[in-house]
C-alpha cells in the first residue's frame, strides 16, 4: 500500500491544474488557438515556458509527485498563471513558503492610513517589515524629531537609530530599544532574505554602524507586540511611552504602532507635543 500524499501537496497540484485549464492563451499574452482543441485552457508547455521551468517539472507538480517547489518557482508560477494577491498567498502557503508582500499598487490601504489620523492625539505610525515608516500622524512626527522633514528614503527606524546622531541619546536604555529593533529585523529577514532592498539596507547599516553590526552578528530574534520606550526628547524632556503593535489580516507585513503615555509626566509631554502640532494645523497624515 502506497503512502498517501500530504493534503497540501494534493491541493497544490489540483490548484495548478485547475488554474491552467481555466486560462485561455489570450489572457496570458499568447495568440488564440484556431480550430478545435482537446486541451482545455493552457497547455503544460505554455505554462512551463511562461514560468521558466521544465515541462517535466510542471508535470510532476501537477501529478502530485514528491516535489517541493522553491519560493522562486512558486513566484514564477503565480505570475504565469495570473494569480491575484489572495490566490498567490494561498499557493505560497500550500508550497510551505511565506508569501512576499502584496503588490505595491497600494502600499498602505486607505482605511489603515486613515486610522493613523483617527487615533490622534495618540502618536501612531505604520511600518513595513524593513521598518520603513510608511505613514504617521502629526504627534508621532513631533515625537520622532520632525519625522516629516526627513527625506522619504531616510524614514526608516534603523537608519534613524544607528545613522542619525540626534538619536544617539534619544532613548533612555538605548541598548534594549535598538537591540530589539535589530532582533525584529532579523526575524523579518528570514522570511524576506531574497528582498534586494532589505539586503541593501542591512549592508548599509553594517558598514555604517559598528553597533548595528555587532547586534546583527549576534543573531538574536525577537518580535515585540508591546512594551515601553523611555525617551529623552529635546523639546519636552524625559517621557516614557508604552506601545502596542497591530497587524492587519490582509497584509501581516504591515504593522500599526500606537504609543500611549506611561505616566502623568509623559502624558504632559505628549500633550505639549500635541499643542505644538495643533498650532501648525494638526491631525495630518503623512504617507509615501
Amino acid at each position: 500500500m502506497s503512502t498517501p500524499f500530504p493534503i497540501a501537496r494534493r491541493e497544490l497540484a489540483a490548484l495548478l491544474r485547475d488554474r491552467r485549464e481555466a486560462l485561455q492563451p489570450e489572457e496570458v499574452g499568447l495568440p488564440p488557438r484556431i480550430g478545435h482543441t482537446r486541451t482545455p485552457g493552457l497547455r503544460r508547455e505554455e505554462v512551463a515556458a511562461l514560468a521558466g521551468v521544465s515541462v517535466d517539472y510542471l508535470t510532476r507538480l501537477e501529478q502530485c509527485r514528491n516535489v517541493r517547489p522553491s519560493s522562486q518557482v512558486v513566484r514564477a508560477l503565480s505570475r504565469a498563471l495570473r494569480f491575484d494577491d489572495d490566490q498567490r498567498e494561498y499557493l505560497f502557503a500550500l508550497a510551505g513558503h511565506r508569501a512576499p508582500g502584496r503588490s505595491e499598487r497600494e502600499r498602505v490601504p486607505a482605511g489603515l492610513a486613515r486610522l493613523v489620523v483617527d487615533v490622534s492625539p495618540l502618536p501612531a505610525m505604520i511600518l513595513d517589515y524593513r521598518l520603513d515608516v510608511l505613514a504617521f500622524n502629526d504627534v508621532m512626527s513631533a515625537l520622532l524629531l520632525d519625522l516629516n522633514l526627513r527625506p522619504v528614503e531616510d524614514r526608516n527606524i534603523l537608519r534613524m537609530c544607528f545613522l542619525d546622531e540626534r538619536f544617539r541619546n534619544f532613548y533612555r536604555g538605548r541598548e534594549d530599544v535598538v537591540r530589539g529593533a535589530v532582533a525584529d529585523l532579523r526575524a523579518a529577514w528570514a522570511a524576506h532574505c531574497e528582498d534586494g532592498e532589505l539586503a541593501s539596507l542591512i549592508a548599509e547599516l553594517v558598514h555604517g554602524s559598528e553597533e548595528f553590526a555587532r547586534y546583527w552578528k549576534s543573531r538574536e530574534v525577537s518580535v515585540r507586540a508591546r512594551g515601553d520606550k523611555p525617551m529623552n526628547h529635546p523639546t519636552v524632556g524625559p517621557l516614557t511611552v508604552t506601545f502596542d503593535v497591530l497587524n492587519p489580516l490582509d497584509d501581516p507585513d504591515l504593522r500599526l504602532i500606537v504609543y500611549r503615555a506611561a505616566d502623568a509626566v509623559s502624558q504632559a509631554a505628549l500633550d505639549e507635543l500635541n499643542r505644538s502640532s495643533d498650532r501648525f494645523g494638526g491631525r495630518r497624515l503623512y504617507s509615501l
